[in-house]
């Protein structure tokens, strides 16, 4: 069994329009948005094997926080260049290429990128608010799998799916 989780980063601010597009922090709903997914993955007792990040500021921030709410050692989030701004096929070719030694790996990266990728591996998420985290189970052993086969449990969180 392998999980992935998809996670678009907490809300970025937008209050310096004179940073460069990698550099832009998160916005204080992001901060509010990321502790509260950070509490509900805690309480679900998620524990990834590798979580990987795009470099850009706002999804190391996300990352990073979530990592920390979920007893990962921060040092341990590997950033990946591909996670920004790449196409769908390439955020597929990074799961491809994961070690199966990792069962549950976890993916902080952009829209509409990682929107199209989830809606690509289970049709039913339609799309990605800020800070969702989609759950996908596949019944496999092999990363390469994914993509090539259903997932057997699919599941997204977002903060104000509690409202919807």
């Amino acid at each position: 069994m392998k999980t992935l989780f998809l996670v678009r980063h907490a809300k970025s601010s937008w209050d310096d329009p004179s940073l460069d597009d990698r550099e832009r922090p998160l916005a204080e709903r992001g901060w509010r948005d990321l502790a509260k997914m950070a509490r509900r993955l805690a309480r679900r007792e998620v524990l990834p094997d590798l979580i990987l990040s795009s470099p850009a500021l706002r999804a190391r921030t996300t990352a990073e926080a979530l990592a920390r709410a979920l007893g990962y050692r921060r040092g341990d989030i590997r950033l990946d260049e591909r996670l920004y701004a790449c196409p769908a096929d390439d955020l597929l070719a990074v799961i491809h290429g994961l070690d199966d030694r990792c069962k549950r790996v976890m993916l902080v990266g952009h829209n509409p990128e990682l929107a199209e990728l989830a809606q690509r591996l289970a049709e039913e998420i339609a799309r990605l608010p800020t800070c969702a985290v989609v759950e996908l189970r596949f019944d496999t052993k092999a990363w390469l799998d994914v993509g090539h086969c259903e997932p057997a449990k699919v599941r997204i969180d977002y903060p104000k799916k509690d409202k919807a």
